[in-house]
């Protein structure tokens, strides 16, 4: 009797032992929430010659670029492209140049989203999470044409979309969005491919 109460002991000590070991290296959850920024409006700035001649929003939350690109030639306006919503794949990873992304909240209402891409490409692709209003897309090139996308205010289901065909001899500084979530939040991402 005496021998089984230390062996008892020892797998006791053993299996709380392993217990402890396990918990400690279960994975952790890690929840992360999208960066908040202040909400601050500001009025919608069109530059003369925009194509869009309908009523705008006045007051947007204006996102910056994260990567500043200038260009250094005076900027034309192509004519506007009515844009057709249809789902695409993706290109394979090794074809994606370039990529940038913007949450954006439903309580912020019209967000001006700018993107410093600076590459070149053959297509640009829109990467919608969360439903999602598009008013419309200014693309700008290095040369100072800028490409304005129409999407004439439609509200558009998660998923990938085109966004423009580039020419092969076109190098892309900036793409400018105005998007409004339908979701709670809505992630746009803006893919540049070969």
């Amino acid at each position: 009797m005496k021998s089984s109460i230390p062996r008892l002991a020892f797998l006791f000590f053993i299996a709380v032992l392993g217990c402890t070991v396990a918990l400690a290296q279960r994975r952790r959850a890690v929840v992360v929430h999208p960066v908040r920024h202040p909400v601050v409006r500001t009025h919608l700035v069109v530059r003369p010659g925009h194509p869009i001649h309908r009523v705008l929003p006045a007051n947007v939350v204006v996102r910056t670029a994260r990567r500043t690109v200038v260009v250094h030639r005076p900027l034309v306006y192509l004519p506007a492209l009515r844009w057709r919503a249809a789902f695409v794949p993706l290109p394979p990873r090794e074809r994606i140049i370039w990529t940038d992304t913007e949450t954006i909240a439903r309580d912020e209402d019209w967000v001006d989203t700018n993107y410093g891409v600076d590459a070149s490409g053959s297509a640009l692709y829109l990467d919608l999470s969360g439903k999602t209003k598009l008013n419309f897309a200014e693309v700008t090139f290095d040369d100072g044409h800028v490409q304005v996308v129409d999407f004439n205010e439609e509200a558009h289901d998660p998923g990938v979309y085109k966004l423009l065909d580039v020419n092969a001899n076109q190098h892309v500084a900036t793409v400018r969005i105005l998007a409004k979530s339908e979701s709670d939040d809505s992630k746009l991402a803006v893919y540049l491919s070969k």
